[in-house]
């Protein structure tokens, strides 16, 4: 799921009143930004007191500890030249052909399962799949990157820190849970999964599709049943359409900030449904 961009802002957290004595300890002041790596080290030590104080545990500060800065996610954050196309160059460069092809070979392999997921959600197997096939090729590359150490580059980073820092809290709750590891990979913004979910929505969204006792967006059982459950947290209607005209476009709006991305997946979508 992409990002919406904005402006960073200077951040502290809420000063938390104790109530015997009626005493306010000091905020904890947010880490400075930065736009290179010189100062990474030293933002990190101030996150840590941040993320200490949001609830993060020991193994969570652990990772964060050995996070290095993401020159690569860096790199690629400041260079996304594909949303500047054309909808039809977009869909070209995406391979959406290829897309919308093994889409319907996938439902027609198990409909069982997707008419299940429409069932309980009331996403269509067409949505589902276009954003499995757009975001990793139906899960053939999920990522190659570091997770905590993209994720907490980008909350660093002074571009949209504000909009990456609780992704980074909630990816350091994410390894205190066992849910990830400080070694697990992922996209380049630090998404995770056969349909790359931040570690904001995995905390938010994410469901034990398969129950086993886990929420494994690794799990391509799991990452659809969160995808569809995300879809429908974000008003999805069921039986109500979803290309540019109709209700439920505005729920796919919400999976990705640019607006080539969201036709191209309405669209893809319509034609694996038919």
């Amino acid at each position: 799921m992409a990002a919406v961009f904005f402006k960073p802002v200077s951040r502290l957290l809420p000063v938390v009143i104790i109530a015997l004595g009626g005493i306010a300890p000091a905020p904890v002041r947010a880490a400075s930004c930065g736009d290179n790596a010189a100062g990474f080290a030293a933002w990190k030590t101030a996150f840590a007191r941040e993320a200490k104080a949001a609830g993060v545990g020991k193994k969570g500060l652990a990772a964060l500890s050995g996070a290095q800065y993401a020159s690569q996610t860096i790199w690629a954050d400041r260079n996304q030249k594909s949303f500047k196309y054309s909808l039809e160059k977009f869909m070209q460069v995406r391979g959406a052909d290829t897309i919308v092809a093994l889409g319907r070979k996938r439902k027609a392999r198990n409909p069982a399962f997707y008419a299940s997921l429409e069932k309980t959600y009331g996403v269509p197997a067409g949505v589902l799949l276009a954003i499995h096939g757009m975001e990793t090729a139906f899960g053939n590359f999920m990522g190659d990157s570091n997770v905590v150490s993209a994720i907490t580059t980008l909350a660093y980073d002074c571009r949209r820190s504000d909009f990456f820092t609780p992704h980074a809290l909630s990816a350091l709750k994410l390894v205190d849970r066992g849910a990830i590891s400080p070694a697990s990979i992922g996209a380049k913004h630090g998404e995770l999964g056969h349909t790359q979910f931040l570690p904001g929505n995995i905390l938010t969204y994410g469901v034990d599709g398969n129950g086993d006792g886990r929420i494994d967006l690794t799990d391509e059982v799991d990452a659809m049943a969160s995808t569809a459950n995300y879809l429908r947290k974000k008003g999805w209607k069921p039986g109500r359409g979803y290309l540019p005209d109709q209700p439920n476009f505005k729920v796919i709006k919400q999976w990705n900030a640019a607006g080539v991305y969201q036709k191209a997946i309405a669209i893809m979508a319509d034609r694996i449904d038919r």
